[in-house]
């Protein structure tokens, strides 16, 4: 066979290809938002373009790009003073178009991003608050959001000085959110204990969440993959992700390989399982047994949560686009309403179809589970 043919074939064969696909055929234009899910799910879009070669989805990624990013680099929308670690994340996709033209206008942008994390408000050990609505709380997903960008910042525009920052804080934050007997991590952590949610004496939130877990072990592994083999720090970040990948084995479903959404309260009643952190976790154990920063066995593990996927949350419309169910719409603590934190609150959240947080961890599942020889298409 030839070199094209096979490439053809495993087009026709892939996941990812058909979920980006789908994602492109449903999202228009005046649904894009520069929004941390949404470039989630076209920064998946544009790995799945440059993976394969398919100019269409890497083109797609340009155009949403170049839908925000003005000609001076400045961001349509974007609030910097909001201080929202959330909208971080879609910054991500300005590095490749940036090493691609070399176009003044993203390192701008890019830099925009970057004044905003420092200033960004910290704790007084120094991790960033998520929001500035959020006063010296640190939840899980903002280290997703902000610690892959940084270090691709300091190796952008050599600053090797922001990589310590980054070791730091994603070590904190296992430091004053692992419980001991789970290994989990709590999804948030308030250094005042002012929260009505904050333990009084670890500051801690009240249960462990799916997604916050899965945001935190995808910060890890797209960290652990820019930096240096001989980074101060990298083996700390290496043995934080080999415990947490070894406690959250304890709470797989044995019978489909997803996880719950209370992850470790799986015959609680309403508990369910739940497709982002299923996906999340997917990607972020295969990669890490693709950066040898996880022993080979827990690719089985990743392959038993994407089968899962497959066999229970993956369907398809009647226009042959393919459809995720399963994914917590939204969940946080604080605000108003007030989020208590509760059982009852993370059970209570809605759930939806081709929710982009699951969507697009899944497309990144699918390209490594298949570029290791996980499942296939079809």
């Amino acid at each position: 066979m030839s070199r094209t043919s096979l490439q053809t074939v495993l087009q026709m064969q892939s996941w990812a290809i058909r979920m980006a696909d789908s994602v492109v055929q449903s999202y228009p234009i005046e649904q894009w938002s520069w929004h941390y899910e949404h470039g989630l799910v076209v920064k998946a879009i544009y790995e799945t373009g440059d993976a394969f070669d398919i100019p269409r989805l890497v083109a797609f990624a340009h155009a949403w790009v170049d839908h925000f990013v003005t000609p001076t680099g400045h961001i349509r929308s974007y609030r910097q003073a909001d201080f929202n670690l959330d909208q971080i994340n879609p910054g991500k996709l300005l590095f490749p178009f940036y090493r691609k033209t070399g176009e003044d206008r993203y390192a701008r942008a890019l830099e925009f991003l970057y004044v905003q994390l420092q200033r960004q408000p910290r704790t007084e050990n120094g991790a960033f608050w998520h929001k500035k609505i959020y006063p010296h709380q640190v939840w899980l997903d903002g280290l997703f959001m902000a610690a892959p960008f940084m270090v691709e910042y300091g190796q952008t525009f050599q600053a090797p000085q922001i990589f310590e920052d980054v070791i730091r804080q994603l070590m904190q934050i296992e430091e004053h959110a692992r419980d001991p007997q789970t290994g989990l991590l709590y999804h948030a952590w308030d250094a005042k204990r002012a929260q009505r949610w904050a333990d009084p004496q670890t500051g801690c939130s009240p249960h462990f969440w799916g997604r916050a877990l899965g945001w935190y072990a995808m910060a890890l592994v797209d960290v652990l993959a820019l930096l240096a083999a001989d980074q101060n720090g990298r083996a700390e970040l290496v043995a934080i992700l080999q415990r947490l990948a070894s406690a959250l084995l304890r709470y797989q479903d044995t019978a489909t390989g997803l996880w719950y959404q209370v992850v470790d309260l799986a015959g609680r009643p309403g508990n369910y399982l739940e497709s982002s952190v299923s996906a999340m976790l997917a990607y972020a154990l295969a990669r890490a047994v693709r950066l040898d920063c996880l022993p080979a066995d827990y690719l089985l593990v990743a392959q038993r949560a994407y089968r899962g996927l497959l066999e229970n949350k993956i369907k398809m419309d009647a226009g042959g686009n393919l459809i995720l169910d399963g994914t917590c719409s939204v969940a946080g603590l604080g605000g108003r309403p007030y989020r208590d934190g509760s059982y009852a609150y993370y059970i209570g959240e809605k759930t939806a179809a081709n929710d982009f947080k699951g969507v697009g961890p899944f497309i990144l599942a699918s390209l490594e589970l298949e570029a290791a020889g996980g499942e296939e298409g079809g």
